[in-house]
């Protein structure tokens, strides 16, 4: 089918009514759940996919779940939507804002679950005009950069047949209704290292009897931001921030230890594995240099992989987002966000694309860009109706770009 048809199919009687999408937008919202606790949130996404005809599997690596929907040979593609919150307060003011105290979806994940749930009741209701088989996958635990490798090692591969390509999109700021597309890395390799330094104790009257943490963490937070100053390649892009520090527990007393805990992104494999060995280089030798009385100790978690979109499968789906979405189809460029979607394309060897979408109004957009606001912020709230109406028909048509007869 031509990208126009494909498109066409988006005004189809079965599209979902606006109202529709804002029934569970507005649940989702009012109900976040942080990583690993989201069993409410997959109880509803459960009850709203046993209205369709698939096959649903639940409790996949946790509160994770999919929908199958066969419809004859042809391909397969699979659109993934990550539904947990995040540990913040809401301060949007919203008639429908959060009930569970000090947690809100502050990252759009409301909308990535409603827009699939679109999709899934236009493509359930559309079989005339597709053939294959349609994958739905709600991941838990994102935010945490965890639920998709929970779900494939709890044997995601024996849930759903193996993807041929494989979908993800995140809500961003930007002009809401706006889908931001590209090849090529798309979002951020990322991981989180936790260091501990041992010192050794002592009074904070004699100082010279220990061994101070403190110091030697202090010279490791000034030495590290030289790596990306002075050993990155300019054109090259990393990230390497220290965003904890916790040491002692009195003003008198020298502590026994010191923790950082560091967030690093990059764009480039090499890149990454050159700046961990400057890393590990500057927090041992500044140990050595300190008389350290043990070795410290460095530890990878939360590790995301480099979201690497297929320039085969974004020159497939572009022009029809294109012919859908005109002018607010447009370019997109690296984001310095990460997101664990890419890990579930990877196991099976699937290519994928992942993009964006714009959530903000577009008249705060206009007036100062800077205002608006971000991911993870008390404030975040999306545009709803440009935002879910983007979303949705960006969640059907990529698939549909592959399905459609």
């Amino acid at each position: 089918m031509s990208p126009a048809s494909i498109a066409e199919l988006l005004t189809s009687p079965a599209a979902p009514a606006y109202e529709w999408l804002w029934q569970h937008y507005e649940w989702l919202h009012r109900h976040p759940e942080l990583s690993l606790e989201e069993e409410h949130t997959a109880a509803y996404i459960a009850d709203v996919l046993s209205k369709f005809d698939c096959e649903v599997s639940t409790g996949i690596g946790g509160h994770g779940l999919v929908a199958v929907f066969r419809n004859g040979d042809g391909p397969t593609a699979l659109m993934r939507a990550d539904f947990d919150g995040l540990p913040v307060p809401e301060e949007t003011g919203a008639p429908y804002a959060s009930e569970n105290e000090g947690v809100m979806h502050a990252c759009g994940h409301d909308v990535h679950v409603t827009a699939l749930l679109g999709a899934c009741k236009l493509i359930d209701a559309s079989r005339e005009r597709w053939s294959g088989t349609f994958i739905a996958l709600f991941q838990p635990a994102e935010e945490i950069t965890r639920g998709a490798s929970m779900m494939i090692e709890d044997g995601l591969s024996s849930h759903i047949p193996r993807p041929d390509v494989c979908f993800g999109q995140h809500i961003l700021p930007g002009p809401a209704g706006t889908v931001y597309t590209m090849p090529g890395p798309a979002a951020a390799a990322c991981d989180t290292l936790t260091i501990t330094i041992h010192g050794r104790s002592s009074h904070g009257s004699m100082p010279h009897l220990g061994v101070d943490p403190t110091i030697i963490a202090a010279h490791i937070i000034l030495r590290l931001q030289s790596i990306v100053g002075r050993e990155v390649y300019p054109g090259d892009f990393a990230v390497i921030t220290v965003g904890k520090l916790r040491a002692g527990t009195r003003n008198n007393i020298v502590p026994e230890k010191a923790e950082l805990v560091l967030n690093t992104r990059f764009y480039d494999e090499v890149v990454r594995d050159r700046c961990y060995r400057s890393i590990e280089r500057v927090v041992k030798a500044e140990c050595e240099a300190s008389a350290c009385p043990a070795e410290p100790e460095i530890v990878y978690s939360a590790h995301g992989e480099l979201t690497d979109n297929s320039p085969e499968v974004f020159n497939t789906i572009r022009p029809v987002f294109d012919e859908a979405f005109g002018e607010d189809s447009v370019d997109a460029t690296p984001w310095t966000a990460s997101d664990d979607f890419s890990e579930i394309p990877r196991h099976f060897d699937a290519p994928y694309v992942y993009w964006t979408l714009g959530m903000t109004p577009r008249a705060v957009w206009d007036a100062d860009p800077a205002a608006a606001p971000s991911n993870h912020q008390s404030t975040f709230l999306p545009d709803p109706e440009p935002t879910l109406t983007a979303a949705w028909k960006a969640a059907a048509l990529a698939p549909l770009a592959y399905l459609a007869r």
